[in-house]
């Protein structure tokens, strides 16, 4: 399970953010933010999440699945260019807002980058609720991809994220030029016993899920020497989508519908891929990556150094410097053996 959460290091400054983009986003208004947020985004005190809020749209989506088109949220770039757009998924149960200190370096590291939300999490409408199994998950990005995205792209999904890239990519394989998985949840068999839960126990259960306890707690797995109050943000952060009244009801849909199991896919990813781990990852062990490397048939693994489940927030700067490489790369990988940034 993949919440959202924040740097390692209780500093922000440790991340090496350029000093023009700290200026950007001190100079920002609070009433910038999007009128279809949940007014609880006033309260988050990470600059970079409202920084990053402030840039969430709504675009339509049209859907066999639903009557009206889905107002999908998502970040989009400042400026299209020629190259190959970098996509970027979010794990179970979050949001776009998980890429709030990579977003920007992608950007300046001159990528036109897209923060995608997937279908029941994240921001979009979901007012008449759709299905949101995984077939409609996949379809609903397909058909974002194709209105709005419109080429291959660089798609990079984290935990959960990485099986709804494998899911896609495989199906979709024209709209996937290659994939970055990161500490990649794609062993897992769906939801498991959760499927046949009774609804009331499914219920149950997801609200548990959004509490706070439960949510300071998986910080506490991932992260160590933070304060009780710098936590308490980062989850207010994560759990900012859990607030919209189809919350509950999306997820439960998705919960009892099996989830995702991509293991027989792996075999079948055609897309040169990345894979970055977290060294320290106490969610999902390393272990698993390097049989995700072996089964795969075109990739190389990184592993970054005192990092745990998410380098992406906890080591953006990192994750930046693999993904460029990974992209200015063009020659099939070899077998190699796993390297540290």
């Amino acid at each position: 399970m993949l919440l959202l959460l924040p740097p390692h290091l209780a500093s922000q400054t440790q991340l090496r953010f350029p000093s023009t983009l700290k200026l950007k986003l001190v100079s920002q208004a609070d009433d910038a933010f999007p009128s279809f947020l949940p007014k609880e985004v006033h309260t988050i005190k990470d600059p970079f999440a409202r920084n990053l809020a402030m840039r969430i749209q709504r675009l339509p989506v049209s859907v066999r699945f639903s009557e009206n088109p889905i107002m999908s949220s998502c970040v989009k770039p400042l400026m299209q260019i020629n190259a190959n757009p970098v996509v970027l998924l979010h794990g179970f149960d979050s949001s776009c807002l998980e890429w709030r200190y990579t977003y920007p370096l992608l950007e300046e590291a001159g990528f036109e980058t897209w923060a995608v939300d997937i279908l029941g999490w994240g921001f979009s409408d979901l007012g008449k609720l759709p299905s949101c199994d995984v077939v409609s998950k996949r379809d609903h990005f397909y058909k974002f991809w194709k209105s709005y995205i419109k080429r291959a792209m660089i798609l990079v999904g984290p935990s959960l994220g990485s099986a709804v890239a494998i899911d896609f990519a495989v199906n979709y394989p024209e709209a996937v030029e290659k994939l970055v998985l990161i500490d990649a949840s794609v062993y897992a068999e769906g939801t498991g016993n959760l499927a046949s839960l009774p609804r009331a126990a499914a219920y149950a259960g997801v609200y548990v899920l959004k509490s706070i306890p439960l949510r300071l707690y998986a910080n506490y797995l991932s992260f160590t020497d933070i304060s009780f109050s710098t936590s308490l943000d980062w989850t207010n952060v994560g759990r900012l989508h859990c607030l919209f009244p189809w919350w509950e009801d999306a997820t439960v849909d998705f919960m009892t519908s099996g989830g995702y199991n991509v293991a027989s896919q792996i075999a079948k990813v055609k897309q040169k891929t990345l894979i970055i781990w977290g060294e320290n990852d106490r969610i999902i062990s390393n272990k698993l990556g390097v049989r995700l490397h072996c089964e795969l048939p075109d990739a190389i693994i990184r592993q970054i150094p005192d990092c745990g489940h998410l380098p992406h927030v906890e080591r953006p700067d990192s994750v930046v410097k693999l993904i460029v490489e990974f992209v200015q790369s063009k020659s099939k990988t070899e077998n190699q053996c796993v390297s540290p940034v």
